[in-house]
């Protein structure tokens, strides 16, 4: 247990001095960390010239780095931590993460996570702590770690929570639509995937086929039949991305069954990014990487066969269309009708 002591909690702007820098606590997962860059743009229109910082985990750090309005970025590795708990890396990267927050005094913590971990971190920091009350937050425990706590409907979109927590906490209305925000600048990002698999010149689709929890996907079937679709009617070429051996295992299957399909070199979610950018639409699962593509401003459809797309799908609607639902999976003819939909092209 880290040593922290638990605040207790009340509802009202969790500082009332003037906000010249906010720490954000939101450190996974992919999706989660896409779904809270909004507030970025947010908080840069109601606090001019504030600087805003971001603790987040090691392995999405790129994301918040690609937001021009981040200050800092302040990595933390809680997942390989918990696996080597008493490693000398696992002491020294706590050592180093502690440091860099108790360093800095921030006007406000705002910890838009929701889970005790989270929470914790948010106390490690030097400033007032604000998050979730009990009807809100995603485990009971955190809201005794938080100086001021907000209620947040639970049945909004996960984006919309985040907004609005952090718009309360920091005691401004919230006045326009959602924005990512991010900036692909030549020099953001490691390598630019402008040529090969990844030429806008050879007009592409991405399929986003993998996620961490099986019954999330889709059926391989589908993924063929909509492939196949896609490069005779619609003359487009499908990539498929992947993150580990097992789901390169897959896109590989899929590319042997799908004409002209590709299955690009592994890359870092910021070069991804800079590809996803150049599709002319991306089709994925309930997965992390569907959000990045929505955040760089490509259309999308979304495929959910086990969660509800009203709380976690692609948002706002202008992105695309989420399909299927709770037990209800879209088939192959339907996807096509929406990709053919989004590209402004029509089946021959």
């Amino acid at each position: 247990m880290l040593p922290v002591s638990a605040p207790s909690p009340a509802s009202r702007p969790a500082s009332h001095l003037p906000l010249r820098r906010i720490l954000l606590v939101k450190t996974s997962s992919l999706g989660d960390v896409v779904h809270n860059l909004p507030v970025i743009d947010d908080l840069q229109r109601a606090v001019p010239g504030v600087a805003v910082d971001w603790l987040v985990e090691q392995a999405f750090a790129e994301v918040p780095a690609l937001h021009p309005g981040v200050h800092e970025v302040i990595p933390c590795a809680l997942r390989r931590w918990r696996s080597r708990p008493w490693a000398a890396e696992t002491r020294e990267g706590w050592r180093a993460m502690r440091a860099r927050l108790s360093a800095q005094p921030y006007d406000l913590v705002v910890d838009t996570q929701g889970l005790l971990k989270s929470a914790l971190l948010a106390r490690l920091a030097t400033g007032p702590t604000a998050g979730f009350d009990r009807d809100s937050v995603r485990e009971s425990l955190a809201t005794r770690f938080y100086q001021q706590v907000y209620a947040v409907p639970r049945a909004l979109h996960a984006l919309e929570r985040n907004r609005q927590l952090v718009a309360m906490a920091a005691g401004y209305p919230l006045s326009a639509p959602p924005t990512y925000g991010l900036e692909l600048r030549s020099g953001s990002v490691a390598g630019r995937p402008g040529a090969g698999d990844w030429d806008p010149r050879a007009p592409f689709v991405v399929f986003l086929h993998a996620t961490a929890r099986a019954e999330k996907l889709w059926p391989e079937s589908a993924w063929i039949a909509l492939g196949r679709e896609v490069h005779d009617r619609l003359g487009l070429r499908a990539l498929l991305p992947w993150g580990s051996e097992v789901e390169r295992d897959l896109a590989e299957r899929l590319a042997r069954s799908i004409p002209g399909a590709r299955v690009p070199a592994r890359t870092g979610l910021a070069e991804l990014a800079r590809g996803l950018a150049q599709a002319r639409v991306v089709v994925g699962v309930d997965t992390g990487l569907l959000h990045l593509a929505s955040a760089v401003g490509v259309r999308c459809i979304g495929i959910y066969v086990a969660t509800d797309p009203a709380r976690n799908g692609l948002y706002p609607a202008s992105v695309g269309p989420n399909l299927g639902g709770v037990s209800i999976v879209p088939g192959p003819g339907e996807v096509l009708a929406a990709v053919s939909q989004v590209t402004a092209w029509q089946p021959a």
